[in-house]
């Protein structure tokens, strides 16, 4: 049973890790030097946890009396014999399910979008330039025909954070759908989008002013419901693998060492 008669050793990497990812979403209201000291962190951080785990997890010997006061963690089963209590969840969706449905439901958020941008002001152009505001500076001074006409710097950047964003949560869906067997469309499809509409709500003046001024919340909700029904759909029809819980990372990457697997 993993972790019976040792733990993982103490790491300060996943710690200096988020405080990197802090500074780096503090550095858009903020200055250039937060964010080259987010990145850093995040660096820093990142080197240490990966050491922590990879090759071999570093973990250190539980002292003899806390263990012999330690009770074991078994769940009974139904015919008495002790069974090692299971990790939650066992399985997951394929990686590459959540790519995959990441970037088509993506796309199906981005045709709600525009949809939303030819009905409202005649321009295909205008939500494209507006989700590049929490970058490009000049997003949040711009005019309203300047925003919708096409702009190829800005049109590549709606794409980069779109499609970096929209894999992001797709991943996410990959173990979050699992946890939800019974109604998983339901999960994806309304659950998330409330959450995310939620969070965009209450940080959008600061991290993107331009899009909070010309933003429809009933069109952005159906865009959220497009790729979270999309998404979740493409990801709940995989195949789930096992996460192999309680394998060090290199035994899971199947990384051989000497000549030994």
């Amino acid at each position: 049973m993993p972790y019976s008669r040792a733990i993982p050793e103490p790491s300060a990497g996943p710690l200096v890790t988020a405080l990197g990812v802090a500074l780096i979403a503090a550095s858009l209201v903020t200055n250039l030097f937060v964010l080259v000291v987010g990145l850093m962190a995040m660096v820093w951080g990142g080197v240490l946890w990966f050491r922590a785990i990879f090759p071999d997890e570093c973990v250190e010997a539980i002292p003899a009396q806390v263990l012999a006061q330690t009770a074991p963690n078994y769940a009974v089963s139904a015919v008495g014999k002790p069974k090692p209590r299971a990790v939650f969840p066992e399985e997951m969706h394929p990686i590459r399910s959540g790519i995959r449905g990441g970037l088509i439901g993506g796309v199906a958020m981005a045709i709600v979008a525009c949809l939303w941008g030819i009905s409202k002001h005649g321009s295909v152009w205008l939500p494209i330039n507006l989700l590049t505001g929490a970058i490009v500076p000049g997003v949040g001074t711009a005019d309203l025909p300047t925003l919708e006409i096409f702009h190829a710097g800005w049109f590549a950047i709606a794409v980069a954070i779109h499609s970096v964003m929209s894999i992001a949560v797709g991943l996410l869906y990959t173990t979050a759908l699992p946890m939800m067997p019974r109604r998983p469309l339901l999960a994806g499809g309304v659950l998330v989008p409330v959450i995310v509409t939620g969070l965009v709500w209450a940080s959008l003046g600061i991290v993107n002013p331009a899009l909070e001024h010309y933003i429809s919340w009933p069109w952005f909700i159906a865009s959220q419901v497009a790729f979270g029904l999309v998404c979740g759909w493409i990801v709940s029809r995989t195949e789930m693998v096992s996460t192999r819980a309680g394998q060090s990372l290199a035994e899971r990457l199947s990384v051989e060492r000497g000549g030994k697997r």
